[in-house]
């Protein structure tokens, strides 16, 4: 008998600590009053300080992971690399901005204000725009993915996350007449995607060198994990404090966001796979490329929508709220992927 893999406690359960944070925040919103304000004005170039310190921590153990030598691996297999890239790049960005026009601007609009609609979908944007990278590995590993071949789906995704995230960004925005201030855009992907890759990249080199292989997989990546999550969670606790009071004025308004943001991950997942399954890919290789298109990589996301739209924005919302429901709709297709296991 196959041994039944399990999620890990924390992923397993982070929509309930993500649900609690959300409380937590819009309580310490509610009370800190003042307080919240005078944090949301120690910044750098409109980046937050302790937000951007946050979300470097959250970033950082993830990219400790990548590994670029194995692009070279690429041209052996290349179906499952290229569904992957053509998903996320040129599929993706431009159905969640759909989805988020269509819902924030026509069906939602009676509960929506135009002005804030706009934002909603530069948020849903943004987050559409970043394809996942940590969660990725959790995915595959639940669905008896190869690993060394998601390792190359994530390695070229955060290659081209280097070059295309902006301009997708900065052409989407404009289309929804957002305007687009390119400068914070390049210095959020500068922060938030190159420096933690260059040092990632260079810390996993030394120690590897220094420790092995071996030590460095099985020992430090495992002992640093919660870092990510603990950062993860401080951070969601301080968004939500600083939009205590638009949620508290609004509470459908996350119900409302997270509709088309379900709505555009079953639907990318499900044009992935059978995509996948026409290519004759292997179970193994298509349902991580289904479940990479699915999820986002929301650090990232956070991180620009508060560089561009400010810490209370209602881009920035949106964001969080992607992590809200990811989860739970991500182990439901892991489980519809199981079962169709071919």
């Amino acid at each position: 008998m196959t041994e039944k893999r399990k999620i890990a406690f924390f992923e397993k359960y982070l929509s309930l600590w993500v649900a609690l944070c959300i409380a937590g925040g819009i309580l310490i919103g509610y009370v800190a009053g003042d307080a919240m304000q005078i944090m949301s004005t120690w910044e750098i170039y409109q980046v937050n300080i302790p937000i951007a310190i946050l979300i470097w921590m959250m970033i950082y153990p993830m990219m400790l992971q990548i590994d670029f030598s194995s692009i070279k691996e690429v041209g052996k297999r290349p179906k499952g690399i290229v569904l992957t890239v053509v998903m996320n790049w040129l599929v993706k960005p431009f159905t969640m901005a759909f989805f988020a026009w269509i819902f924030f601007t026509k069906i939602f609009a009676a509960f929506i204000d135009p002005a804030l609609a706009g934002e909603y979908i530069a948020g849903a944007i943004i987050l559409g725009a970043a394809p996942c990278t940590a969660m990725v590995f959790v995915w595959s590993y639940l669905t008896d993915g190869d690993p060394n071949y998601t390792l190359m789906q994530v390695s070229v995704n955060d290659l081209i996350i280097l070059f295309a995230f902006v301009p997708i960004v900065g052409l989407l925005l404009g289309i929804t007449d957002v305007v687009v201030p390119y400068e914070t855009l390049i210095l959020s992907v500068l922060i938030y995607v190159v420096i933690p890759l260059v040092a990632g990249i260079i810390t996993s080199k030394m120690l590897i060198k220094s420790r092995g292989e071996d030590w460095f997989k099985t020992d430090f990546l495992p002992r640093l994990k919660p870092l990510s999550i603990i950062a993860l969670l401080l951070t969601l606790i301080l968004l939500f404090a600083f939009q205590g009071n638009n949620i508290l004025n609004n509470p459908l308004i996350i119900l409302f966001i997270a509709v088309p943001l379900i709505i555009q991950t079953y639907f990318i997942f499900f044009v992935t796979w059978f995509s996948g399954r026409k290519l004759k890919l292997t179970h193994s290789v298509c349902a991580p490329a289904a479940l990479i298109g699915a999820s986002n990589f929301f650090e990232l996301s956070v991180a620009v929508a508060i560089g561009l739209f400010g810490l209370q924005s209602p881009a920035a919302l949106v964001c969080v709220v992607g992590v809200l429901v990811e989860v739970p709709v991500m182990l439901s297709l892991v489980a519809y992927a199981n079962k169709q296991k071919y």
